[in-house]
């Protein structure tokens, strides 16, 4: 049994096994709390299988994870399905609709060009049925994306990535379904490395915060904060939150998800991926020193300038497909100066350490 959160370390459920949630978020039922990912338990470096369906874990004390089992499972048969193992599938949100009474879950998927797929059910666990197998909001691409609550309105609304181009947030319509009225542009940009990904809200004291990454695949990078008076922005950016981190990695992770505990006072906990847990075996000095990160940065640079031709090795190829069957999680907690977000790295903590 675990009484404390050991991040970047191995984490097993209740069975002795890999918890697999990946691009995880948490949601509350009555007293139990519910996290749910990517299914990488078949994700070992080869195309086929870039994932084997939604998993869930329930837990009363967020240490100890019961497996739940797969809530929306991959369908190997139909090719042509936004589940199939090969589709790439991301970051799924399942959200609940007290008017429908239905549980919404959104899925990015990364057809060409990638879209959303809607599904809804009429209990967390499941059975999903498929609304929509591809939705484009406001005819915009799905990329990394977040789904939260304006707590101010009690408005639900997307932020998602427009591939290599943009953030963009744009409210939901009244059944979780589909998207309503205009969309606001955040960070727009020339492409990767430098354009955001991965947008992780959250509200506190009357401000909205996003977390987000920037673009160099599975190779992690430097995360950025920003902070708005309303939803739809604008955004101000704060920087890297994440305290003395020479490696410029965000402590080599990912953040998905930014959760608010409901029975400690300003406590939020950063839910994120470490898919690399060997990389600073790999790199050596070059990771703690910055300097991996900074040649990544610069690889990337060269992928997507248009005027630089660039060679695309056998090893480049091999880092699209990870074996993320193995990869970790880094939970850490929020610290604020002001309205300034920080991030310190813990070998260790307990929830019970917060008031």
């Amino acid at each position: 049994m675990r009484d404390r959160f050991k991040p970047g370390q191995i984490w097993l459920d209740t069975e002795g096994k890999r918890i697999q949630a990946h691009g995880g978020r948490m949601i509350i039922v009555e007293d139990t709390y519910y996290w749910y990912g990517e299914n990488k338990e078949k994700t070992v470096g080869t195309p086929d299988i870039w994932h084997w369906g939604v998993r869930c874990y329930s837990s009363k004390d967020l240490y100890n994870w019961k497996d739940e089992g797969i809530i929306i499972p991959p369908e190997p048969d139909n090719p042509s399905s936004p589940l199939h193992p090969s589709s790439m599938m991301d970051r799924p949100h399942i959200i609940y609709n007290k008017k429908t009474k239905k549980y919404v879950a959104w899925l990015k998927i990364m057809c060409e060009p990638p879209a959303f797929a809607i599904l809804t059910a009429d209990t967390l666990l499941g059975p999903y049925t498929m609304v929509n197998p591809k939705l484009y909001p406001c005819g915009l691409s799905a990329g990394d994306f977040d789904i939260d609550v304006d707590e101010k309105t009690g408005t639900v609304f997307l932020f998602s990535e427009d591939p290599h181009t943009k953030i963009y947030s744009v409210a939901l319509n009244e059944d979780y379904t589909d998207v309503q009225g205009d969309y606001a542009i955040h960070f727009p940009s020339a492409g990767p490395p430098e354009n955001r990904e991965a947008p992780a809200h959250f509200y506190r004291n009357g401000l909205h915060y996003l977390i987000t990454s920037g673009t160099t695949g599975f190779f992690p990078n430097p995360s950025e904060a920003s902070v708005s008076e309303s939803w739809d922005g604008p955004y101000t950016i704060q920087g890297d939150p994440h305290v003395n981190d020479a490696s410029r990695t965000s402590f080599n992770s990912q953040i998905s998800c930014i959760f608010r505990h409901p029975a400690r006072e300003d406590l939020y906990i950063a839910m994120a991926d470490r898919w690399l847990p060997d990389l600073p075996q790999q790199a050596g000095e070059s990771f703690y020193n910055g300097e991996w990160q900074k040649a990544q940065t610069e690889k990337f640079k060269k992928i997507f300038d248009p005027n630089v031709e660039f060679f695309f090795t056998e090893e480049d190829a091999k880092n699209l497909f990870i074996n993320s069957s193995i990869s970790d999680y880094v939970w850490l907690p929020l610290r604020f100066e002001g309205n300034i977000v920080r991030i310190d790295w813990l070998d260790e903590w307990k929830v019970e350490d917060f008031k």
